[in-house]
C-alpha cells in the first residue's frame, strides 16, 4: 500500500503533516496488467490465510537457503505454493495407483467402494513426472 505524507505550510509559517488516504493498487499503478493487479490483491489477502504447511517451517527452510523472509506474506505465499505442489503430487500418485490397481483387477467387477493403497512406487512415478528422480535404497 502506498502511504504518503505531505508537508503543507500553514498560515503561521509552521509545517503541518497531512496524511493522504491509502491508494488502491489500481490507483497507485494504473499501467499494471490485470494479472498483476490480481496477484497483488491475493498477496494483500494472505495475512489471514492459514496454510497446511506451517509458516514457521517454511521460514526456517527459506532462512537456511539464504532468503531473508522479512515479509510474512511472502512466507505464506511460498507455503501456499508448497501446499499446491504437495496436493498435485498426491493427486498424481493416486491416479497412478488407480491405474495400477485397475489393470491388475480387471477381472473382478463389483459395485463395492474401492479402497486404494498408494505405494512408494506410485509416489516415485508421480515425482518422476515432475522431474524429480527418486532412487530406492538397496535392501540387504
Amino acid at each position: 500500500m502506498i502511504d504518503q505524507i505531505m508537508a503543507i505550510e500553514g498560515n503561521d509559517g509552521g509545517d503541518e503533516e497531512v496524511k493522504e488516504p491509502e491508494a488502491s493498487v489500481d490507483e497507485a499503478c494504473p499501467n499494471l496488467p490485470y494479472t498483476a493487479n490480481n496477484f497483488l490483491s491475493v498477496v494483500d489477502n494472505l495475512d489471514d490465510y492459514t496454510t497446511t504447511v506451517p509458516n514457521t517451517l517454511t521460514a526456517s527452510i527459506l532462512s537456511r537457503a539464504g532468503m531473508d523472509a522479512a515479509d510474512q506474506r511472502m512466507v505464506t505465499l511460498v507455503s501456499l505454493a508448497a501446499q499446491k505442489f504437495i496436493s498435485d503430487l498426491a493427486s498424481d500418485a493416486l491416479t497412478h495407483c488407480k491405474m495400477r490397481q485397475a489393470s491388475s483387477n480387471h477381472i473382478k467387477k463389483g459395485n463395492k467402494e474401492k479402497k486404494y493403497a498408494m505405494t512408494t512406487d506410485d509416489l516415485a512415478i508421480a515425482l518422476q513426472d515432475k522431474g524429480i528422480a527418486v532412487k530406492k535404497p538397496p535392501y540387504h
